[in-house]
């Protein structure tokens, strides 16, 4: 399938949703937990598979603000695993040239969960291979309303007007700064939503859904959702005459 892609019309930046482990463990008779154990090589395999394609940053949807509120041992359970997983994935990102960063409300996670995770990302900074950003205790809302709120309070102090506020200055703000917006959205599971996910990044991305569960995801379904994605035609709101004139 590689050999189909169009190497010159490759996404910058692909965003995944990565639901379906509870139901994948729960077709196989297993806790919640199963899954979010058995994701790990769905993350590994989509990763290298993006890094060969050329792909510049993977944003991973790994934990939102709506998780806090599952039963406490799940989320107890898949702290534990992201805290392993930091510790024993470090060595493989450094062999590949991995830089691993994050967005969200980060000082909600706990302790030695930040300190694992700003090893990781103090560790590959200077990595120059695919970007992977993790997206944890985030949600779309909470990343406007604290963009918002450094607005406000720059205006209020002087040191924006309002008439400083524009599109581009809201971006500024955005956990999502220092990269360009998602051209191409992955949800696993067959659900057809983008559950407050990177709600201000998404206006003009492509939307991909396959029913494959996260834990069944391989390189031959990103290819596929590229591939795909390649087939689209991006208008940003022009006629398809004048995108091809």
């Amino acid at each position: 399938m590689k050999e189909s892609i169009d190497s010159t019309k490759i996404p910058q930046h692909v965003a995944i949703i990565m639901d379906g482990n509870g139901r994948w463990a729960q077709k196989k008779g297993a806790m919640r937990v199963f899954g979010h154990k058995h994701a790990l090589a769905a993350v590994r395999d989509t990763i290298e598979a993006a890094d060969d394609l050329g792909i510049k940053v993977v944003t991973l949807y790994a934990f939102s603000t709506e998780n806090w509120s599952r039963p406490a041992d799940e989320v107890s359970a898949l702290m534990e695993i992201m805290i392993n997983s930091f510790i024993s994935e470090l060595p493989r990102m450094l062999q590949n040239n991995v830089r691993l960063t994050a967005i969200g409300d980060i000082d909600s996670l706990p302790r030695g969960m930040q300190e694992n995770l700003a090893n990781t990302v103090e560790k590959t900074k200077n990595n120059t291979g695919v970007r992977v950003n993790l997206a944890l205790s985030y949600s779309g809302r909470w990343e406007i309303e604290q963009a918002v709120k450094n607005i406000a309070k720059k205006v209020v102090d002087g040191q924006m007007t309002v008439e400083d506020i524009t599109q581009e200055a809201i971006a500024s703000h955005l956990n999502t700064n220092d990269m360009p917006d998602p051209e191409l959205l992955i949800r696993t599971s067959g659900e057809l939503r983008i559950s407050n996910f990177l709600l201000w990044q998404l206006a003009y991305t492509e939307l991909y859904f396959t029913d494959v569960l996260w834990p069944d995801f391989r390189r031959q379904h990103l290819e596929e959702a590229v591939l795909d994605y390649q087939k689209r035609e991006r208008r940003f709101g022009k006629t398809g005459s004048q995108i091809k004139s």
